[in-house]
């Protein structure tokens, strides 16, 4: 019988924590809400707003990126990288499974009509069609940001890493996503206002998630114990 060994834990714990929320997070992107209303109407390519519209995807989204640092501290591009390829298969099975459940014809007593069905999960694969690309480019950017600033800094400041390493990537990922999700469904000026509010808030989520990065780092290092130095110091050589 082979066991896990700690660390191995640790990875399994963090990649099933990074899917879960990825995949929510691309199940969800097809609905807005309204995260407030604004003292003062603005004006974006000729769109004009009154309130920040947000997609629900952003919810789900901050856990990623908490996990994407302790896996970048821990076990390096290697680790991290495995784990966005997976992630980006697991988008693929998401999306091959909403178009078999979209095909199948609808039972007469479903509670969820075949229109109703088709309105929600019909915009999400073509959500999801644009997520494959921005997701690979955001967090491959994420990563070669994340370790340039770690040598920058000499292993220091692990809160301008994680923050700094999210802030150049997501709005890449936020404005590819959106364009090609609701190109065409949305005006141009819309799209661009909804990926500035999408980016202003990852910013803010970012580095209020900051003391939850650190904490995250204090529980694993308890658990890991020398292990955990040892680990760091293979991650900023890989």
């Amino acid at each position: 019988m082979t066991l896990l060994t700690r660390p191995q834990k640790v990875y399994v714990v963090c990649a099933a924590i990074f899917l879960t929320a990825l995949v929510i997070a691309e199940a969800t992107a097809g609905k807005f809400f309204t995260a407030f209303d604004l003292p003062r109407a603005v004006t974006i390519l000729g769109e004009r707003f009154e309130s920040v519209v947000m997609t629900a995807g952003v919810l789900a989204f901050p856990v990623t990126f908490i996990v994407t640092d302790v896996v970048n501290e821990y076990f390096g591009r290697p680790g991290i990288r495995f784990l966005t390829y997976v992630g980006l298969a697991m988008v693929v099975f998401e999306f091959v499974i909403l178009r078999v459940a979209l095909a199948v014809p609808t039972a007469p007593i479903s509670p969820v009509p075949a229109e109703a069905f088709q309105a929600v999960f019909g915009t999400t694969t073509r959500v999801i069609g644009g997520s494959l690309a921005a997701y690979v480019v955001g967090q491959l950017l994420d990563i070669a940001l994340f370790h340039r600033l770690r040598q920058l800094t000499g292993g220091r400041h692990l809160w301008l890493r994680a923050t700094g390493s999210t802030l150049g990537s997501q709005f890449i990922d936020t404005l590819v996503v959106l364009s090609v999700a609701f190109w065409g469904q949305l005006s141009a000026g819309a799209i661009l206002a909804i990926t500035l509010f999408n980016y202003t808030y990852k910013v803010g989520i970012a580095v209020a998630i900051t003391p939850l990065v650190y904490a995250a780092h204090a529980v694993i290092d308890r658990y890991l114990g020398r292990e955990a130095e040892a680990l760091i110091e293979v991650a900023e050589d890989a």
